[in-house]
């Protein structure tokens, strides 16, 4: 379970990185594009898989799945495919999953 936050940690961060780096546009068009509109979403989507790991809520967990698949499976198709958006569909979807997932704090 450690091993997984700290992985799915680790994920989280190299794809901000790569989000980074395509906003600043310090390599080439490939490059950028590449980092940006392809390996950060597949990192996102890893991060998405090691997240539901820890889920309590069975629900929960099959839901970050359907996101992760829609990140990385979306990061493989053509920029200017229609079907290109389900990446950022997945990524939405991970986040609110993510949100709604969070614990809640019993005050007395």
């Amino acid at each position: 379970m450690k091993n997984s936050q700290t992985i799915q940690g680790v994920l989280s961060v190299l794809a901000l990185i790569c989000l980074a780096v395509g906003w600043i546009n310090i390599f080439s068009p490939e490059i950028t594009d590449l980092l940006y509109n392809r390996l950060f979403y597949i990192l996102i989507g890893l991060s998405f898989v090691f997240q539901a790991q820890a889920f309590l809520n069975k629900k929960f967990v099959y839901l970050m799945y359907v996101a992760a698949g829609l990140c990385i499976v979306g990061s493989f198709l053509p920029i200017d495919s229609p079907l290109a958006k389900i990446k950022t569909i997945g990524l939405f979807a991970g986040v609110i999953i993510s949100v709604f997932n969070r614990q809640r704090i019993q005050r007395n």
